[in-house]
């Protein structure tokens, strides 16, 4: 029966791929030199393992400024988005008032010590004059109370006094923290009261927070990972910032949750880091700020050894991740592998399949087949380190 056009396509796509699989194997039965590829060994690199999470600067204090008195506002003295210091005057309310109440409860603490110092008198006489027929001691009893009841009215005043000056203080507003401040609520001229709210805020720049949060199956893989290193205690936070660099200085950790999370069996983690100035020539600033999404990397101090080949080399198929090794003869094996935590985008960490100085194929790889025969030559790994954006070599694993 005559073949459809279609069927006729098919079969000679299939001869033409049947042809193609089958170039290595005719090539050497009909005498051919085996094919080149390019080779290079499986290699113990100093690599820093690190895992990676999603999360957000925060700043360590960050303070809402509000008046404690009613009053008018005066003045602002700063410049809103600017840095400040701890104890730096920010805002002056109108004073006048406050002064004037200053004043009258001094006045007060003025007529109490004057009824007390004649209070004091009239007692010293009543006693005096106890021992003589004209003494009575129901006048040196009253002479007593009158005493105390003016020692009582100068504390009273004193107090009050306390107060008038605290108030009067309260008609400037302090920076709390040294920080950067940022954009007042309200402008001079309008009264302000306790319940006005926030003035401003204050969120402080040296040193931030790296808040992360990691499920706890992780968490515990860590912690048995970095036991013999001096736990996670131990470990180096670093923070890959929105556009794809990492932040230069380095944190650790200060801070596990006391609970995990219900909803999505994870814990938050905390770590701090220095955020200094950055120079002029770098725009000035600083380099992170408060509310920052970023990714955290947790990195191990001290690199360890792990086994890496090109990452041009691993291969997937169905069956799993798989490389092919030279064996005796220059035949090529196929290799099934595990890979590890540690991979970049050109090396893979293998965690079992192969062992150190192990050929494995890198280039020429549509030119091999298992049990085919192969001339392999040297080919030199890419970048000559395992290196990634850890400081030793190794990108960092997704966390979440």
């Amino acid at each position: 029966m005559p073949l459809s056009p279609r069927h006729g396509l098919a079969r000679l796509g299939l001869l033409a791929i049947l042809g193609l699989t089958t170039v290595p194997a005719l090539a050497q039965q009909q005498g051919g030199p085996p094919p080149a590829v390019g080779v290079t060994p499986a290699t113990l690199r100093a690599v820093t393992e690190t895992n990676e999470f999603i999360g957000r600067i925060q700043a360590v204090d960050r303070v809402d400024l509000q008046s404690r008195v009613t009053a008018f506002l005066e003045e602002r003295l700063f410049s809103e988005g600017a840095e400040v210091k701890q104890g730096d005057v920010l805002f002056r309310l109108e004073r006048p008032p406050f002064q004037a109440q200053l004043e009258v409860a001094r006045a007060g603490v003025a007529e109490a010590q004057a009824q007390l110092q004649n209070a004091n008198l009239t007692l010293g006489r009543a006693q005096s004059l106890l021992s003589t027929p004209a003494g009575q001691r129901s006048t040196v009893d009253n002479a007593t109370a009158a005493a105390r009841t003016a020692q009582a009215q100068l504390l009273s005043a004193q107090a009050q006094e306390r107060q008038a000056q605290i108030n009067l203080d309260y008609t400037e507003i302090r920076a709390p923290v040294s920080g950067r401040i940022g954009r007042a609520s309200v402008t001079p001229g309008n009264v302000v009261t306790p319940s006005s709210g926030a003035l401003a805020t204050i969120v402080s720049q040296d040193p931030m927070y790296a808040t992360f949060t990691v499920p706890v199956r992780t968490l515990l893989d860590l912690r048995q990972r970095y036991a013999d290193r001096g736990g996670l205690d131990s470990a180096d936070i670093r923070v890959r910032l929105p556009d794809g660099s990492i932040y230069e200085h380095a944190g650790k950790l200060n801070f596990f949750d006391v609970e995990v999370s219900q909803d999505t069996d994870s814990i938050t983690l905390r770590g701090s880091m220095p955020n200094p100035p950055l120079p002029p020539e770098r725009g000035g600033g600083r380099g992170l700020t408060a509310g920052m999404l970023v990714n955290v990397q947790l990195a191990s101090a001290e690199p360890v050894q792990l086994l890496t080949i090109p990452r041009a080399a691993l291969l997937t198929d169905q069956r799993g991740d798989f490389v092919y090794v030279i064996g005796a003869e220059n035949k090529v094996e196929r290799r099934a592998v595990r890979t590890g935590p540690q991979s970049t985008p050109l090396f893979a960490s293998i965690a079992e399949g192969l062992k150190e100085g192990e050929q494995v194929v890198v280039d020429g790889l549509q030119r091999v087949r298992p049990g085919a025969v192969v001339s392999p030559a040297p080919v030199e790994a890419p970048g000559g380190s395992a290196g990634g954006s850890a400081p030793a070599g190794a990108a960092p694993r997704q966390g979440n």
